[in-house]
């Protein structure tokens, strides 16, 4: 096999692999949808909540990592208090009070969308792991701010009972997951891809009611969701691969990061 039929295999294998990665992280989506609206028919509305134990489990596990290679960050943390900020608003408008209208959801939409550029952003240019675990960190004291605000009378009037802790651990593990793998999507395809990946997550939400609740659905829904994965294909076909930073890095260019030390020397250099 010549090199051509080499590189145009491993892109068709990169390209199956984030088409795959897309559909678990629009399964885990439906997942988190599932039990968000199984919660609410227990009578517990609390968005902010459940978010929060999501948020809590990602800075602990992935800043514990972040800890141990006692690196700086790569990224200043006044972008992460906002990309954490526009996270949490992200999943808590549209999907907490449907009845304020289409203007919620707009707002929603828009900080999500903020929240997938700038997350692909930070993925694309410096750290996963660094990036995961300061949305989590600063999501967690958002979220906890936010809950004390507008959540603090709904949470004492909580019934607890163990199916609703279960649904919040399923939400918070399903939720955890889907954090962890969006990096590797937006990554490989970018923010554009993965939006158009969890286009196919009311489907996999009806999948998963059928599951559950033996529900009957009409056969275009199947269709609906054959039609959005060819569409996925046929765009991640023609989808220009970007040139990642490592390539650049990798290059055999001399460079220089001019300091004061930098300018001295160039400006020794000119006068001789």
């Amino acid at each position: 096999m010549d090199i051509r039929g080499w590189r145009n295999k491993e892109a068709l294998l990169r390209a199956l692999y984030a088409l795959f990665l897309g559909q678990v992280v629009s399964f885990l989506m439906a997942i988190m949808g599932f039990t968000a609206s199984f919660i609410a028919e227990l009578g517990v509305d609390t968005p902010l909540t459940l978010s929060f134990f999501s948020y809590l489990a990602l800075a602990l596990v992935y800043g514990s990592i972040l800890l141990y290679r006692r690196q700086k960050l790569r990224v200043p943390w006044y972008w992460y208090v906002l990309l954490g900020f526009v996270d949490v608003q992200g999943n808590y408008l549209g999907g907490s009070k449907p009845l304020l209208g289409d203007l919620l959801v707009i707002g929603g939409t828009f900080f999500f969308a903020i929240s997938n550029v700038g997350e692909e952003f930070c993925v694309k240019k410096k750290d996963r792991v660094e990036v995961v675990s300061m949305i989590g960190l600063f999501g967690t004291l958002v979220s906890v701010c936010q809950i004390a605000i507008m959540e603090r009378k709904t949470l004492e009037s909580v019934q607890w009972s163990a199916e609703i802790i279960l649904t919040f651990a399923g939400y918070a593990f399903a939720s955890f997951m889907f954090y962890t793998l969006v990096p590797f999507v937006l990554q490989m395809s970018g923010a554009t891809m993965f939006n158009l990946s969890i286009l196919t997550s009311d489907m996999w939400a009806v999948i998963i009611r059928i599951f559950f609740y033996h529900q009957q659905v009409d056969w275009l829904y199947y269709l609906s969701f054959a039609i959005v994965v060819v569409g996925l294909v046929i765009y991640s076909k023609t989808e220009k691969d970007p040139v990642s930073i490592p390539a650049l890095e990798n290059r055999n260019v001399p460079y220089q990061v001019l300091g004061e030390e930098g300018v001295e020397s160039r400006n020794e250099t000119i006068a001789s």
